[in-house]
């Protein structure tokens, strides 16, 4: 499920009561219930039996066993903490709480997808969790951390590939299937295997990991890390904060001042404007924006034309709307998350787009991707020249940001598209940093060739979401025909 007019109007509510009522000392507390809470309230409903409760329960189980294997050694081993102890207790609670919810009619369940299952198994699948976290804390000694890291890193990959993949993850919804007595030839991943904002998830805890593996990660309570993992404003659409900022809001929430004016008065302003430019703009749009019904429908140039241009404003004004409406709802709550858009088709150059373009997936390739990539090629033997680590640093990241989409071949282009395209660009920007230079002294000329610049900077992004947009090869190659003229 994504934000709703209803929810959204929720969370403002529950904003302003928590800004506006709630006491200093319990405000950490109330995000960290409502965003483990929120995690059930915003699962999509799912054709497998149980699974809407199952996902957001394996998302919150994991998030705490990552943060055992991440948390600093004592002495060379893992010790709990009281208040992290009170943590474990209260998301235990929780849980068994929501599964209860099953005793009440289902009209008035309104935090669960739908029926939870029964109370017995998800005590003893709660149980076993208990036992293996405690083993992984003790298992995990400040000699073996960094190894255990590693699997986890692998393992989060692991699952994301398979979500990600179309046939594996049509083979493992037809499995859970026969498991459940369904029948497995109606397996449909969107239908059974929708598990909310995993991708976000998976990212958030690769960071976490990596972090801690490069001695980077700061000291975190567990309660303050599954609030980071799950914040509800941020878990189905981003943006992907860094969990030493996310920290330093936690810690700040005691000494911030909930009548503050300003900043009610800012955050309303930021959810009114992201629900004009998602509800309004957006949603206007997608009537006639480019899809694969569409696509096949048009009759001329210049109809393709307007059908692309819709979808890219559309795409824009969807995600930044609710880029808008997560940053938003946080500061109602007193975080701050980071931007995720800067004016991205006003930018003169492919280059200037990433960095403005969902601003923190591109910091998050470019620090955990491209960055270590690079550097790693600077140290071999046999290093190759700067272009080529440039060529494969850049196409490496943003192969992995196109199939972070959805792992098929029209998304792999696209990565390949805006890899290729970054790459020109740095050769020519290489070549011509002299002539630019001279050439800024030109006010009037270089006003006109940033204009050139970013006239060609946005079709050269809107033509790659022609690969974005159309899941099949063939369907895409007729659009880019038609587009020219060709192939009516």
């Amino acid at each position: 499920m994504t934000f709703n007019l209803t929810l959204i109007a929720i969370f403002m509510v529950f904003g302003w009561t928590y800004s506006l009522v709630l006491p200093r000392a319990w405000r950490g507390w109330a995000l960290f219930i409502a965003s483990v809470v929120a995690v059930y309230a915003l699962q999509p409903p799912l054709l497998i039996r149980h699974m809407d409760f199952i996902l957001p329960t394996a998302t919150l189980l994991l998030v705490v066993i990552v943060w055992v294997v991440t948390a600093p050694r004592i002495g060379g081993k893992f010790r709990w903490s009281q208040a992290d102890l009170i943590t474990v207790g209260m998301l235990l609670i929780i849980i068994m709480g929501l599964s209860l919810l099953r005793l009440l009619p289902e009209s008035l369940n309104l935090f669960t997808a739908s029926r939870p299952p029964e109370t017995l198994p998800v005590m003893v699948v709660l149980a076993i969790f208990a036992v293996v976290t405690v083993g992984m804390g003790a298992l995990t000694t400040q000699s073996r951390q960094r190894r255990v890291l590693s699997i986890f890193i692998l393992v989060i990959i692991g699952v994301f590939i398979i979500l990600k993949t179309e046939a594996l993850a049509v083979a493992l919804s037809g499995w859970l299937r026969e498991q459940t007595g369904r029948d497995s030839t109606l397996a449909n991943p969107l239908t059974d295997l929708n598990w909310l904002g995993f991708s976000y998830v998976a990212f958030r805890l690769i960071h976490v990991l990596r972090d801690r593996q490069m001695g980077k990660l700061p000291d975190i309570s567990l309660r303050d890390m599954l609030t980071y993992i799950v914040f509800f404003p941020s878990l189905t659409a981003g943006p992907i904060d860094r969990v030493e900022r996310f920290a330093d809001d936690m810690t700040a929430l005691k000494e911030m001042n909930g009548r503050d004016p300003a900043r009610l008065v800012e955050a309303t302003a930021r959810i009114f404007i992201g629900i004009f430019k998602k509800f309004v703009v957006a949603d206007s749009l997608a009537l006639f924006a480019l899809n694969a019904i569409n696509a096949e429908q048009t009759i001329n140039a210049g109809g393709t034309w307007v059908l692309l241009y819709a979808y890219a404003f559309r795409l824009f004004f969807d995600f930044s709307g609710y880029s808008d409406i997560a940053i938003g709802i946080g500061l109602l709550f007193g975080v701050r998350l980071p931007e995720n858009f800067n004016r991205p088709y006003l930018k003169n150059s492919i280059t200037a787009f990433w960095q403005s373009w969902h601003i923190t997936l591109s910091n998050w390739v470019r620090f955990y991707i491209f960055s270590p990539l690079t550097r790693a090629m600077l140290r071999w033997k046999r290093r190759p020249s700067s272009n080529i680590i440039a060529l494969i640093g850049l196409m490496a990241t943003m192969m992995i940001i196109g199939l972070w989409h959805g792992i098929s071949l029209t998304f792999f282009i696209w990565g390949v598209w805006h890899g290729v395209g970054l790459f020109i660009h740095k050769l020519w920007s290489d070549r011509t940093r002299k002539w630019y230079n001279q050439f800024k002294k030109k006010e009037g000329q270089l006003r006109l060739w940033n204009l050139v610049g970013m006239v060609f900077t946005f079709h050269f992004v809107v033509l790659g979401w022609v690969w974005f947009a159309l899941p099949d090869m063939t369907i895409a190659l007729t659009v880019f025909g038609k587009l020219i003229g060709v192939g009516f």
